[in-house]
């Protein structure tokens, strides 16, 4: 019971930040999290609703990364590993018992007209431009989704996401197998 009312004031604190953020001249610019071994920042614009961890109910013949759909607040939402997607882990689909205490659904935002949530191995916070020492516009050679790559004072580097490209893109929106 203890670890449901955690996480639950955690889930408070995070909304009211994310509201703040939108509504007010806060300088955070993205959502952190991190899928697989890779850091990822998540326009606030285009993320919808964090949501814990929720068993999505698989559905036969689609790719790997796409884990099933789950009823969130009442909503049927395509759930999408996000490491899985991208290709910076194995395509075992599997959440394995300890990570499911960190993992988290980051629904996109509504008005992307794309019901899916994208599940992330741990929200890391909110971040801003001031966040980072520098950055560079993306390559050539990585998908069109992709936005530019920051790098922290602490060396870590972070691909920013453009998750209204993602959500146009047809491998995206392609699911069968």
């Amino acid at each position: 019971m203890a670890d449901r009312d955690a996480l639950r004031a955690f889930q408070s604190r995070l909304a009211s930040r994310l509201q703040a953020a939108r509504s007010s001249d806060v300088s955070a610019s993205w959502l952190a999290v991190e899928a697989g071994k890779t850091r990822y920042l998540l326009p606030l614009g285009h993320a919808g609703e964090i949501f814990p961890w929720t068993q999505p109910q698989a559905v036969p013949y689609t790719q790997p990364w796409f884990l099933g759909v789950a009823n969130l607040r009442g909503g049927l939402y395509g759930v999408i590993k996000l490491s899985t997607f991208v290709g910076s882990d194995d395509a075992t689909p599997a959440i394995e018992e300890g990570e499911r205490t960190q993992a988290r659904l980051v629904a996109l935002n509504e008005m992307l007209e794309v019901n899916c949530a994208l599940l992330v191995d741990r929200l890391i916070g909110l971040r801003g431009v001031e966040a980072f020492e520098s950055s560079e516009p993306a390559g050539a050679d990585v998908p069109p989704w992709f936005g530019h790559l920051y790098l922290d004072a602490a060396g870590m580097r972070w691909q920013e996401i453009n998750l209204q490209a993602l959500s146009q893109q047809s491998q995206f929106l392609s699911i069968g197998a």
